[in-house]
């Protein structure tokens, strides 16, 4: 049987896959991905790219691409509830087009509409781009098993039939909820059923020429026992897809029921082309480990998530981004054991805040009160559909502006991080379980804050590579024992010096050390410490 042999195999090319595929071949490891199908999606997941997601992609580059794709950038992105849309509308968050938008103040980037079958294609662009990466679709992990000191799988063409064997030092599974990989480690996946989903993208140009409601990215609809459906537009012009929320029980549905539900959502007779159809399972869960030794998972293989609140795929690309630099550090021999285990000790937590805020969102939505008179023409009508709109206008209005969730993530308990200073667990907790409120910070583990160094210049452009130590109003000659240590060792490192008062204030710190991933590893007044134990710690050498 043929072998081919790579640093780190990818399984499975969703976003998640890709993203990190593309993150090894930027910092020059050898990857090999393999994905069953052949990448098309009929079914698109996800639709929005996080501020944290967007910032990674300028990093890459690609913003533009991201940009570029065919989403029309022009659409309102609104989130408007109603009874039918040729009914009565409840409340509205309006929210701006992609092209009126602009970055908040603590990013660079602003979040981006572009579902996965846009998204997909900017990000296996990417990852085919560099020159370490190679892309293997309609090709299958039929098998892997650890051995001294590498990882041996058998891979099978699904056209072919034709099988080989990888040697690989590490394996990925990026590889769904139901994850091979996973399930071969025997790692559980422990968590609750929400709901059971369906789904239908449908195509009708005319969609929002047939009601009287200014136009909507998110249209979701109210009757008598709650929000029963949404329907959002997929590429703001003549695709949608429409959402049957469900609950715990399990329902078929034939496509002319469908086409009912849809026409009940618009309320009135139309036609649509029903491009394709889904159903699924909502659920929260979250891995018991991210990984056996040799062997990781990522993304919805360890972590799935209710889609309300858009964080599935934006953390499973932060996982990504983790765990690239680490396996990189590890490959390249500066990084230690300890920076691999760091890993699920960093993610999982996060993991669990994600699935745990998603679902409150769930619970908010269904939560709006219900009652009879909803669509009646009377006074009684009237009050219900107010009290109704300001309720989900209300408790919704932290999933659409979810700053935190996106920026707020700080790693508290890891192997890797020098934590130097006193730690309030109670406030630190609150402040993390706040979703909307992000406050910048160089606490050790928080993510280095952005500031503009000068016009199109963020601070976060010089990092990425390796280790960056800013240095505000100090004397950088005192780092020469860490950069000596650093350059012994064979670590990655660079001082970004700043003047900058706006740097001062914002890093708090005279000293902050910004790790690969962008987040700090330690920070101090002085630089008076022991430069070979502080490297030892946050390359997990320790």
């Amino acid at each position: 049987m043929r072998l081919v042999e790579t640093d780190v195999l990818v399984i499975g090319a969703g976003p998640v896959g890709l993203a990190l595929a593309g993150d090894l071949g930027w910092r020059g490891i050898d990857c090999l991905l393999v994905e069953q199908t052949d990448g098309a999606i009929l079914q698109p997941k996800m639709d929005g790219v996080g501020v944290r997601t967007m910032e990674f992609c300028r990093r890459w580059g690609i913003v533009e691409w991201v940009e570029a794709a065919p989403y029309n950038r022009y659409y309102p992105q609104d989130n408007a509830y109603l009874t039918s849309l040729n009914g009565y509308e409840l409340e509205r968050e309006p929210m701006p087009a992609m092209a009126m938008d602009g970055p908040p103040p603590e990013s660079p980037q602003k979040r981006e509409r572009c579902p996965q079958n846009m998204f997909d294609p900017v990000l296996r662009r990417f990852a085919a781009a560099q020159a370490p990466t190679t892309l293997l679709y309609e090709h299958r992990l039929e098998s892997f098993q650890e051995l001294d000191g590498h990882v041996e799988a058998v891979v099978r063409n699904v056209r072919s039939d034709a099988t080989f064997r990888v040697r690989c030092r590490f394996l990925v599974g990026c590889d769904g909820g139901r994850s091979l990989v996973r399930q071969e480690l025997g790692i559980p996946m422990n968590g609750t059923v929400l709901t059971y989903t369906t789904n239908i993208v449908f195509r009708c140009p005319e969609f929002n020429r047939l009601h009287d409601k200014k136009p909507a990215y998110r249209y979701m609809f109210v009757d008598e026992r709650g929000v029963w459906a949404t329907i959002v537009a997929i590429n703001g012009n003549d695709e949608w897809r429409m959402s049957i929320v469900g609950d715990t029980r399990r329902r078929e549905y034939s496509d002319d029921e469908l086409r009912g539900l849809a026409r009940r959502a618009l309320g009135r007779e139309f036609d649509l082309e029903i491009l394709s159809r889904l159903q699924w399972t909502r659920v929260e869960a979250v891995a018991d480990a991210y990984g056996k030794g040799r062997v990781f998972v990522a993304g919805d293989a360890c972590h799935l998530t209710s889609p309300t609140g858009g964080l599935g795929m934006n953390t499973g690309i932060g996982d990504a981004v983790d765990l690239s630099w680490k396996l990189a550090a590890v490959l390249e021999g500066w990084g230690g054991p300890q920076l691999l285990a760091s890993y699920g000790i960093e993610r999982r937590p996060v993991a669990q805040r994600i699935t745990r805020f998603s679902t409150s969102n769930l619970e908010a939505m269904k939560g709006a009160p219900s009652s009879a008179e909803i669509e009646a023409d009377t006074p009684e009508g009237a009050r219900v559909r107010s009290e109704v709109g300001a309720f989900l206008k209300t408790h919704l209005r932290r999933e659409w502006f979810s700053k935190n969730m996106h920026l707020g993530n700080r790693y508290l308990d890891s192997p890797v991080i020098a934590y130097t200073e006193p730690e309030d667990a109670d406030a630190n907790r609150k402040e993390y379980e706040e979703p909307v409120k992000y406050r910048p910070s160089t606490r050790p583990g928080a993510r280095a804050p952005h500031v503009w160094l000068a016009p199109g210049e963020s601070i976060l452009d010089h990092y990425g590579r390796g280790f960056v130590l800013v240095s505000t109003g100090a004397d950088p000659r005192g780092a020469e024992a860490l950069e000596r240590e650093a350059q012994s060792a064979g670590i990655p490192f660079r001082i970004l010096r700043s003047d900058d008062p706006e740097v001062a204030r914002v890093y708090e710190q005279a000293w902050v050390l910004v790790r690969p991933d962008g987040h700090v590893a330690w920070r101090g007044p002085t630089v008076d410490v022991d430069a070979r134990e502080l490297w030892r710690k946050v390359t997990g050498r320790e």
